[in-house]
């Protein structure tokens, strides 16, 4: 049997009838070419199933087709979904994505964002797992996006979403329901999210009139385990003192407190209702019931931020600043029974 060779630019060109230079230019972007000419060339491309050598094809226009990716989140729990949207922007196959995770650590920081421009990245996207401000990476040869992370020097573009919207929006929810005491259980107050988000809370009750009842504020840690013991503390009061509504900074806070209602003999969501902050499905799915949830959108952030770094890659403007973008509520049986 005789072994299929591998198409060329020179058989490409004889299909199409165009020089081997003409099939560079319109397969690459570059010269200026009919449009006519262009599909005829891409035409005879797809049809011989030929793929441009990409290493080649960098050396012409002096581009890697490669974005750069750092992150602090080693458990990924945040970086993946973020990863989606860049490489839904990015194109399948048009450009690639490299990954390097410096946990946190500022020696290995500078060691991956070394390796990373030194394999000559078109692009960076810096992200992690929080959006409290981290400095900033300074001036580089390449176009920088912070995403979900925001950089401390506003000359740099930053990406994350609106902790201060999604919670106002979970605590409308619970106030349509009917909710008229909400608490707010959360992680530790020296992270920004944590923060934020007790003022959109603040900022909703506010609006209808109604006060954040400081005993009704409960942070210590992002776990399940301190949701179980802060529902301990909301179901130890007396019956008038009571809750009968609870936002919960995350998910697995807000499983924790579902747990912990549940094991008090305290009926989600028709004596207390809950809603939680990530929309995180193994979480969300997996708690009984099935959790409410505030979900930031990372996917979409991911492809905010690669579609910016290609503009600024292409020449484009890349902008500087904090850029806010807006959280959904996803209604389950933690809040609505059915």
């Amino acid at each position: 049997m005789t072994e299929a060779l591998t198409p060329t630019v020179r058989d490409v060109a004889q299909l199409a009838g165009v020089s081997q230079g003409t099939v560079s230019k319109a397969l690459n972007g570059r010269g200026q070419l009919r449009e006519e000419t262009r599909r005829r060339v891409q035409a005879a491309a797809d049809q011989l199933s030929f793929r441009p050598n990409q290493l080649a094809r960098s050396l012409i226009v002096g581009r890697s087709y490669t974005v750069g990716v750092l992150t602090t989140d080693s458990f990924g729990r945040f970086t993946m979904p973020l990863m989606m949207g860049i490489e839904d922007s990015l194109g399948a196959g048009q450009v690639s994505t490299m990954l390097c995770d410096s946990r946190a650590e500022p020696l290995r920081e500078r060691h991956c964002l070394q390796d990373l421009l030194s394999r000559r990245v078109d692009g960076l996207v810096v992200t992690g797992r929080k959006p409290d401000p981290r400095r900033s990476l300074g001036p580089l040869p390449i176009p920088v996006v912070y995403a979900l992370t925001q950089s401390d020097d506003p000359a740099d573009l930053s990406l994350t979403y609106d902790d201060t919207q999604g919670a106002e929006l979970a605590v409308q929810h619970l106030l349509s329901l009917g909710r008229q005491r909400i608490a707010y259980v959360s992680g530790p107050s020296r992270h920004l999210s944590t923060r934020l988000r007790q003022q959109g809370v603040e900022r909703a009750l506010r609006s209808a009139g109604l006060a954040l009842d400081p005993q009704d504020v409960l942070v210590a840690e992002w776990s399940e385990i301190w949701g179980r013991s802060a529902a301990r503390l909301l179901t130890r009061r007396s019956p008038a003192n009571r809750v009968d509504g609870v936002f919960c900074g995350s998910d697995q806070i807000a499983r924790g407190v579902a747990d912990g209602l549940r094991d008090a003999g305290i009926r989600v969501p028709e004596e207390i209702a809950i809603v939680g902050f990530d929309n995180w499905d193994v979480m969300v799915d997996g708690a009984r019931p099935p959790l409410t949830t505030i979900d930031p959108n990372l996917t979409m952030l991911g492809q905010l931020a690669a579609s910016r770094l290609l503009t600024a890659i292409d020449g484009g403007e890349l902008g500087s600043g904090l850029i806010l973008q807006s959280c959904d509520l996803v209604i389950r049986e933690s809040s609505v029974s059915h």
